[in-house]
């Protein structure tokens, strides 16, 4: 709705100035150019002229105020949706190792925050990229078929480069957001592990360290900025030149008198307004990268906690438990509620071995088992398995459910 009155009081703009500009030079049909009355200071034409064209620069800064409004709004709304399903997520399954902890903070404060980019600047320019090219294209055609089959013919191209570019600068972003995601995890085990390189004297050596990944971060950010500005370039240079294809030829055909000048001017002002929207989707399509990347890491850990925890089926027997595997957590029935582990095994990222494997055994109604092992052999990952904290990477667990415990 408001990118329709914003291209239809873009339209009117242009055929009021068209008409009033040409008739200054020759008699425009429906336009009566008044000079001023000596010693009273009238100008009847020009004053109405000058009132419409002020209500309709208010008008569309009325509806540019509003579109920016209900764009923080809705930014402000999703961005505080999302750090509860993720936090609720993360309380879920509190030893979760897909996102460390440092992860998560940048996540939830820089990562989300970037959310503003997409909601207030690339949103409102999609929308009005769908009508107004439209509208004032059917404006354009109204006024001159030559000029609108050329308008047409170009402005599918900004598309097509925008696509272009815009999956360079996904594979950036992403590249980019990874690298500050490292820097985030890197610093903080820098700043709670400080003490103890303070003691044996290694704070220097990891300084260096986390300079290097800071410069990684840099780099990334400056490639990022480079693609930015030379897609910006493209698309400016694009319009730029479909712009001047119409002026071009608007200009021949009105020194062969082949269309009037009011008409011509009508074209004219039309036509970059045309291309504008389609070109701003593309300029403001990089403040949205930032903020996509991080919503798709939100999404991750919202949706990977959900397929770790479905939602228990009762059985007719009246007993249920649920079985935790890699793949997920599954309801099953049974005659008695147990605890049974079955060749229990997980291997935590980036580790050599696993830390547990092979573990079996059941647990009866009532009855008191002691798990015992020495330091490190895997006693806290069986209790995480147990209690649905971790999913492990071999075998499975099956806990009695709530109800069955009651």
């Amino acid at each position: 709705m408001i990118g329709t009155l914003t291209a239809v009081l873009t339209v009117t703009q242009a055929w009021v100035l068209s008409r009033a500009i040409a008739g200054v030079f020759e008699a425009a049909p429906g336009v009566e150019y008044v000079t001023p009355v000596p010693g009273t200071g009238q100008w009847p034409a020009l004053g109405a002229i000058i009132a419409v064209l002020a209500a309709i620069f208010g008008g569309k800064a009325l509806l540019a105020w509003l579109n920016t409004l209900l764009a923080h709004r809705a930014a402000a709304a999703v961005k505080s949706q999302l750090r509860r399903d993720v936090m609720a997520a993360r309380l879920a399954s509190p030893l979760d190792d897909r996102t460390s902890t440092a992860g998560l903070v940048n996540l939830l404060t820089v990562g989300l925050d970037a959310l503003d980019g997409f909601y207030s600047k690339y949103l409102p320019q999609l929308l009005l990229a769908v009508t107004v090219p439209v509208v004032v294209g059917v404006a354009i055609l109204t006024a001159d078929l030559t000029s609108a089959v050329i308008v047409a013919l170009t402005i599918p191209l900004i598309p097509v480069f925008m696509a272009l570019v815009g999956w360079t600068t996904e594979a950036r972003t992403a590249k980019r957001w990874r690298t500050q995601q490292r820097l985030a995890r890197h610093f903080a085990d820098l700043v709670a592990g400080l003490p103890t390189l303070q003691v044996f004297g290694r704070a220097k050596a990891q300084a260096i360290g986390l300079r290097k990944t800071e410069d990684a971060h840099r780099a990334e950010t400056m490639g990022t900025l480079r693609i930015s500005f030379l897609s910006a370039l493209v698309l400016e240079l694009l319009a730029t030149l479909s712009v001047a294809v119409v002026a071009v030829t608007v200009g021949f055909r009105v020194v062969h008198f082949e269309i009037d000048l009011a008409t011509a001017l009508f074209v004219l002002i039309l036509a970059p307004e045309a291309y504008l929207p389609v070109r701003q989707v593309g300029v403001h399509y990089h403040d949205a990268a930032d903020g996509m990347a991080a919503a798709q890491q939100a999404f991750a850990v919202i949706e990977g906690d959900q397929a770790d925890r479905t939602e228990a089926r009762h059985s007719p027997s009246g007993h249920q438990s649920t079985e935790i595997t890699r793949d997920g957590v599954t309801s099953v029935s049974v005659g008695a509620p147990v605890v049974a582990v079955r060749d229990l095994a997980h291997t935590y990222p980036g580790a050599a071995g696993p830390a547990v494997e092979g573990v079996s055994f059941d647990v009866a109604p009532g009855e008191f088992v002691v798990l015992t092992g020495p330091s490190g052999g895997g006693k806290t990952t069986v209790l995480n398995a147990l209690v649905g904290f971790l999913s492990p990477t071999a075998g499975s667990v099956t806990v009695p459910s709530r109800d069955a415990l009651a």
